[in-house]
């Protein structure tokens, strides 16, 4: 059994019922809608989000109904976030499977990204907590405002980790944030009480991003070479960043030159991917994981031994270890 395997396992039954309830919110008298919606459901990713909404329930409290719409809510609005993103980039396979927009088009993928978003709001409604509705509504803030960064970061070409950093910290990490503000609220734990969990989230989300940044620059198994598909639209992660900030003046500056002039074909992508490899930026990528990792693991270590104290450190070294 893999990794995930085993820490899903532990919570079964606990998503199979906060799945149920996806289903059945997600469900209408629309038979386009249903059929779309199904299909959808049915090539669930690996739920590490609702994962950590119920961890963060068990770690101060316990798991209650609340807590399962809670989690039910923010995936839904993960996956809204998902389908309007793969319309944005034009996206036509996920998880190895059609996106709605290949499938039906772009018209009907923003109307079923929508209609995840509304009923994300209806389970946090039903959650019975005005702070969970509000961190609902402030995420969604968040992520579009993270692809905004990332869009002026293309536009602009910035070439600084901070400009990325800030990005990603609103496009990825703000949803880790509010799994376990939004479980350990819906637990009825205090804001005291998790705190600092809030900054061991931060650091879990912004490591998840990096691990995916890094998969661009190798071997895809469906077509056998790096995608760079980031590079191919101009966005420029951790591993480029820091070649362009630390290889020869001479060598980043002709490299900063090809990015600028835009029109990637896959021989520059290849190029540029050659460059960031060369000069340390995938080495470096993992260094700043690891550190980010001890950093968390300094905090979560002041709280008391749990089960799911344990669980969440086991996600950790899993997002920085997978393979997909």
């Amino acid at each position: 059994m893999k990794q995930l395997d085993k820490i899903q396992s532990r919570m079964a039954d606990e998503l199979a019922k906060m799945n149920e309830i996806i289903a059945e919110s997600l469900h209408t008298p629309n038979v386009l809608m249903n059929r779309i919606v199904s299909g959808y459901l049915e090539k669930k990713g690996k739920q590490i989000r609702p994962m950590l909404v119920i961890l963060s329930a068990q770690m101060f409290g316990k798991v209650n109904n609340e807590v399962l719409h809670a989690g039910a809510a923010l995936e839904m609005l993960h996956n809204a976030s998902l389908i309007h993103d793969d319309v944005v980039d034009e996206t036509s396979l996920r998880r190895g499977l059609p996106t709605v927009n290949a499938v039906w088009g772009n018209h009907i993928a923003v109307l079923v990204g929508d209609f995840f978003v509304s009923n994300a709001l209806a389970a946090g409604i039903k959650t019975g907590y005005t702070n969970i509705i509000s961190s609902l509504s402030a995420l969604g803030k968040e992520l579009s405002l993270g692809e905004i960064d990332q869009i002026c970061n293309v536009r602009e070409h910035h070439f600084d980790e901070q400009s990325y950093f800030m990005m990603i910290s609103k496009k990825t990490a703000s949803l880790f944030v509010n799994c376990i503000k939004m479980g350990a609220e819906a637990a009825g734990a205090s804001m005291e009480e998790f705190s600092e969990m809030v900054k061991y989230a931060e650091l879990l989300g912004l490591c998840f991003q990096i691990k995916d940044d890094i998969f661009d620059y190798f071997p895809n198994p469906q077509i056998g070479k790096p995608t760079g598909n980031d590079l191919r639209e101009g966005k420029v992660t951790l591993p480029l960043l820091y070649a362009l900030n630390n290889a020869d003046p001479e060598e980043a500056s002709k490299m900063k030159e090809m990015i600028m002039a835009g029109d990637l074909d896959s021989d520059k992508i290849a190029i540029l991917i050659e460059f960031a490899k060369s000069n340390g930026g995938i080495d470096y990528a993992f260094d700043v994981m690891r550190n980010m990792q001890l950093e968390a693991d300094r905090i979560i270590s002041r709280y008391p031994d749990s089960d799911a104290k344990e669980t969440f450190r086991q996600i950790f070294e899993f997002i920085i270890s997978r393979d997909k």
